[in-house]
């Protein structure tokens, strides 16, 4: 059977540079890959993530888009910047075909239907969409003594701001005084992916404080999903966005990639909502030509 093909998108670009390398497989009907298949994908293309796309059209309302995300370890249940990289990548396609530069869809994962959209910016792509609902609580003595020597945070460093964050699977929020300290960190990845495995935990997102105008930086470690160190982590800056809009700060622009030589940047909007905040995040894009992954 031949391989699919796959497109690589940049997403999350920072002053159109950068971003996250994300494989893109544009999956047929008749075509059904194997998770294993899956897997293999993002290492053969060299990222740390790949999506896989079904579009289901319909005449008469905007397309609804299935997606799958994985990594070289396994399936996730959602991935922020994968999402990001699936939108251009659609809008990039449609316009190669003549259609409109702009795109919105439903999209489905595994848990949840919501809406997304892409459009040009100049000559990337800018793409956004709607997260989900965000619980948040604080993390037990264990997980956050067992994640903070992990990571080598000092406690006292960190303050009482930590929580753990859900949006299908909890993560620590782990904040730090400033981006120089961040910048220092060199996480134990060995013993985080101990702490994180202990605790069902995806990973540790780091941060340091928002300026007043909602500018920070974060970097994401989820050793336990294959990825050391993501460029760029959506989700998790959407549930810091949860988590800071009860201390006032409704927007956000976050900083990520930077230890990797590939920076990055998110957007992230927090409004009131019936469930708590309502986030959308957001980020720009870049569409590479599609290549073939090897065969299996």
């Amino acid at each position: 059977m031949s391989a699919p093909p796959v497109a690589l998108v940049r997403a999350c670009l920072r002053d159109g540079a950068g971003g996250s390398p994300t494989a893109v497989v544009l999956e047929e009907e008749q075509r059904n890959l194997s998770d294993e298949e899956r897997r293999r994908v993002p290492v053969e293309a060299g990222t740390s993530h790949a999506v896989y796309v079904r579009v289901h059209s319909d005449e008469t309302q905007d397309p609804t888009v299935d997606l799958r995300f994985f990594t070289a370890e396994g399936e996730l249940p959602a991935c922020g910047h994968g999402t990001v990289a699936a939108l251009a990548y659609l809008a990039y396609n449609g316009s190669r075909n003549g259609a409109p530069g702009s795109y919105r869809a439903t999209l489905r994962t595994s848990r949840r239907v919501f809406d997304g959209w892409s459009e040009p910016r100049g000559s990337h792509l800018a793409a956004a969409f709607d997260p989900g609902p965000v619980d948040l609580r604080e993390p037990t003595e264990a997980e956050r003594g067992l994640a903070l020597e992990a990571l080598g945070v000092v406690p006292d460093r960190s303050g009482p701001d930590v929580r753990v964050a859900s949006m299908g699977r909890e993560r620590l929020l782990v904040p730090v005084p400033d981006r120089a300290t961040l910048a220092a960190l060199a996480p134990d990845l060995g013993r985080l992916r101990d702490a994180c495995d202990t605790f069902g935990l995806l990973g540790a997102y780091v941060y340091s404080p928002p300026s007043p105008s909602g500018s920070l930086a974060a970097r994401m470690f989820a050793p336990s999903i294959g990825v050391p160190e993501d460029i760029a982590n959506a989700n998790s800056s959407a549930c810091l966005a949860a988590h800071l809009a009860g201390q006032g700060t409704a927007e956000l622009t976050i900083d990520m990639g930077d230890a990797l030589g590939s920076p990055a940047t998110i957007t992230a909007t927090a409004r009131p909502g019936r469930r708590g905040p309502r986030i959308h995040l957001g980020g720009t894009a870049k569409v590479s030509e599609e290549q073939t992954a090897r065969s299996s």
